[in-house]
């Protein structure tokens, strides 16, 4: 699982896009949004440079927090 801090996540549009994007990339990927706290955790066979890629290409700028 795979980490993510997304200082401009803050709706459910915004909670869609990441996951379409991550989807897009990898159709079996889990995906969490917390608005609360601004993270996204991702389970997927794909590396974090591949997902944090998917996401900045929905137009949101990304951290990774944490490979687990």
């Amino acid at each position: 699982m795979t980490r993510f801090d997304v200082p401009e996540m803050s709706c459910g549009h915004c909670t869609a896009t990441i996951e379409k994007a991550i989807k897009a990339i990898d159709p079996t990927a889990k995906v969490t949004c917390d608005t609360g706290t601004r993270k996204v955790e991702v389970e997927s066979i794909l590396n974090e440079r591949a997902l944090s890629e998917a996401i900045r290409n929905a137009g949101y700028n990304v951290n990774t927090v944490a490979t687990i």
